[in-house]
């Protein structure tokens, strides 16, 4: 990991940087209206991070805190769009930006934090595995909206 990098809360002022590495997690993908983004940056609870390297944004994850009236009334959070630049991986850059994420989620009063991937590759979830997340703990349903 280079000690260079630096890490930080992203804004709206990064949304083009931020987009353009989720090019590298969802090839393809439309981008976002302004409109959108202005809204996504905007919302309560939700916040971006990202690691910078020499300038520019190399890895990035979001944390959603979600408010809750079991556990004693304790927010959950929820880690999701974890991206690493394909040339920048396998050096920390993601584990940083996770971890990073946990001490923010752990920080809000969090009693757990959830993450899942649609990723199959076994690499990826010894990946989150290394980070501190457990595959046997819970299980994961997930249904998407329909075709419009």
């Amino acid at each position: 990991m280079s000690t260079a990098a630096t890490l930080r809360d992203l804004g709206v002022g990064d949304a083009e940087a931020l987009v353009a590495l989720y090019e590298h997690l969802n090839p393809g993908d439309p981008p976002p209206s302004p409109a959108a983004v202005r809204a996504v940056f905007a919302h309560p609870g939700l916040r971006h991070f990202g690691r910078f390297a020499e300038g520019r944004l190399i890895a990035s994850c979001n944390l959603a805190v979600i408010p809750n009236l079991t556990r004693g009334g304790r927010s959950y959070g929820v880690i999701e769009n974890v991206v690493t630049e394909a040339a920048h991986r396998g050096r920390g850059h993601g584990q940083a930006v996770i971890q990073h994420a946990l001490g923010q989620a752990w920080a809000s009063g969090c009693y757990k934090v959830v993450l899942t991937t649609s990723r199959k590759d076994p690499a990826v979830w010894a990946f989150y595995e290394r980070c501190g997340f457990a595959s046997g703990d819970k299980r994961a349903f997930v249904i998407r909206a329909p075709a419009t």
